[in-house]
């Protein structure tokens, strides 16, 4: 079963290894080699995000931490997924969808919704169009994608 619960610092080891399998895995979507993005691999970075952020959710499947996302309040009414991201062994599981679908309830005050992904991927370009986000720009090697 799938659940969605706010991080702890205790929780920081354990999203940094499902980060760091999660984002590695771009190597098969269009990476040039294994990374990610400034601190994905970090636990200091996930307890930073943690008082950073306006949320920080953890995915569980039955239990074991499998994903979490970071939400930022841009303004009212406008939110920004910082990140996803879902452990390489549960990709195409749908886990990532329920996640949005969370995440929408949870922000129903939510009029707009932006984030970014790099250009290159091709897992997250599909996923966000698939959901109903809309590319408004391509700039730098990233797209820009918002949800209204």
């Amino acid at each position: 079963m799938i659940k969605f619960e706010k991080t702890t610092p205790s929780d920081a080891h354990s999203l940094a290894e499902v980060s760091k399998r999660s984002f590695d895995s771009d190597i098969h979507c269009g990476a040039s080699n294994p990374g990610g993005p400034p601190g994905y691999d970090s636990p200091e970075w996930q307890t930073s995000m943690m008082n950073k952020a306006t949320a920080y959710y953890k995915i569980l499947l039955d239990k074991k931490i499998v994903g979490g996302f970071i939400i930022f309040k841009v303004s009212n009414g406008h939110y920004e997924l910082g990140r996803i991201f879902i452990d390489s062994d549960f990709h195409n599981h749908g886990i990532g969808t329920k996640a949005m679908e969370f995440m929408w309830k949870e922000f129903s005050d939510a009029m707009k919704w932006s984030l970014d992904t790099p250009a290159w991927n091709t897992r997250t370009k599909y996923f966000y169009t698939k959901i109903g986000f809309s590319i408004v720009q391509e700039k730098n090697g990233f797209i820009f994608f918002e949800k209204k």
